[in-house]
């Protein structure tokens, strides 16, 4: 899924830091565990061994471990700052560059969270992509028929201060996705804008239930995708690459 995109890469890194002895040559690993006094756990242990001050529940500032799905959250984080993503645009354009070191625990924790949060959204497994904001009113044939461009966003409810401007899409004649946030409509990811593209991408072809119900969870993941990046660059953490 277009949403996706980074994920794939990360997954594959991420299963490359599962076996013990890889770790010691990743240096942002070694960062975290001399920094911030955190020891790797590459194997997450069963419930029952877990120690009370390992325990997912237990505040941040207490925990003494981290895990392989924790790195991966905290770089997902990085990767979707806008401060981040405009000062190594070049380089995103090609390759990953290198991910800056967290400056402290509290900081890392956040960003954890906050990655963690974007994860879900973009595999659409975030209970909160079942919060539609958007409509699909009008029976039809279900195929889409319409050129879509980024100039078919149609304004339908003008801006206001919570949730901004909203518009319509028509997919052919008779059918539309209504109250689509401009924000999400036009947010976007890896040079492509995914609201858009995932309806270019099925021209001609009739939408199922299914896929009615996937893209309306999409426009939710972005308008959350845009507030959690805000959250991310609200927090002003140093993007110099080796820094601390």
């Amino acid at each position: 899924m277009i949403l996706a995109k980074y994920l794939e890469e990360l997954n594959r890194w991420y299963g490359s830091i599962q076996a013990d002895n890889c770790c010691d040559g990743i240096r942002i690993l070694k960062q975290i565990k001399t920094k911030l006094g955190l020891t790797f756990v590459s194997e997450p242990e069963g419930v029952g061994n877990v120690c009370f001050a390992d325990s997912p529940e237990v505040r941040d500032d207490y925990k003494q471990t981290f895990g392989p799905m924790d790195l991966l959250d905290y770089i997902y984080a990085v990767l979707h700052s806008p401060s981040y993503r405009e000062m190594y645009k070049e380089f995103l354009k090609i390759d990953f560059p290198e991910v800056p070191y967290p400056e402290n625990a509290a900081t890392f924790w956040q960003l954890v969270h906050l990655g963690g949060e974007l994860r879900q959204l973009h595999w659409l497994e975030s209970p909160k992509v079942k919060d539609y904001i958007t409509s699909y009113p009008e029976d039809g044939s279900n195929e889409i028929t319409t050129k879509i461009s980024k100039k078919d966003w149609e304004t339908i409810f003008p801006s206001s201060e919570d949730s901004g401007e909203a518009g319509r899409i028509w997919i052919n004649q008779t059918q539309y996705f209504d109250k689509i946030p401009l924000t999400a409509w036009e947010l976007h990811f890896g040079g492509c804008q995914p609201a858009q593209k995932w309806l270019k991408d099925r021209i001609g072809r009739t939408l199922d239930f299914g896929d009615i119900l996937d893209y309306q969870k999409i426009i939710v993941a972005l308008l959350e995708t845009d507030r959690i990046m805000k959250k991310i660059d609200a927090l002003k953490i140093s993007l110099e690459v080796g820094s601390g």
